[in-house]
């Protein structure tokens, strides 16, 4: 396993909610990640872990490797892959991403 699999891997497992997005949460790069920042602020999370995947090329192309998904954002509740925006926009509309969220932990 690369050194960039290794670091995913370690973040995803030791956090329990981790956001592969453009820009930071305090300045989201794209609308996608912008639109998933709000939906987890709106759930309560507390415990967020960020990774800016435009610092790091390696990241960015390693993330897609990883979930075997092509997109970014991507959410990791608990280590568990679980969409980009779309699926977490589903999640939030039917109040499963405020539930996964509150039994991960990671809410107020």
């Amino acid at each position: 396993m690369s050194d960039v699999q290794t670091f995913i891997r370690e973040t995803v497992e030791g956090h329990p909610v981790v956001l592969f997005m453009k820009g930071t949460a305090q300045a989201p790069q794209c609308g996608f990640s912008a639109k998933a920042i709000q939906m987890l602020k709106e759930s309560g999370v507390t415990k967020l872990v960020t990774v800016n995947v435009l610092e790091d090329e390696e990241v960015r192309q390693g993330i897609k490797t990883f979930s075997q998904w092509p997109t970014i954002p991507q959410l990791y509740i608990k280590g568990e892959f679980i969409g980009g925006s779309d699926i977490m926009t589903e999640m939030d509309q039917a109040g499963e991403l405020k539930q996964a969220l509150e039994q991960a932990g990671a809410t107020v």
